[in-house]
């Protein structure tokens, strides 16, 4: 079972023509990369309280996220952004 520490995700497209491209890697490094297009942005919810779920016109992005988490980071973030615009005003 997978805890919500482990932050898994799934990503659903709904043709594989919006998917650009899947690379799995032969490396010591074991690097996996998805790279598609959701497409425009139509829905973003927080399902349970611990999956956000981002829903576009081609596919469904889903992570394993808490609110809590997710607050967390955007403070972060925002407090971050905050710093850096006094520091540039000087």
């Amino acid at each position: 079972m997978i805890s919500l520490m482990d932050h898994a995700f799934s990503v659903e497209m709904k043709s594989k023509q919006y998917i650009k491209n899947i690379s799995i890697s032969n490396e010591s490094q074991d690097k996996v990369l998805f790279e598609g297009n959701l497409g425009n942005l139509c829905d973003m919810s927080l399902e349970e309280d611990h999956v956000l779920e981002l829903i576009g016109t081609n596919g469904v992005l889903r992570i394993a996220v808490t609110r809590l988490q997710l607050e967390k980071m955007l403070s972060k973030e925002n407090s971050t952004d905050i710093k850096e615009g006094n520091k540039n005003e000087n």
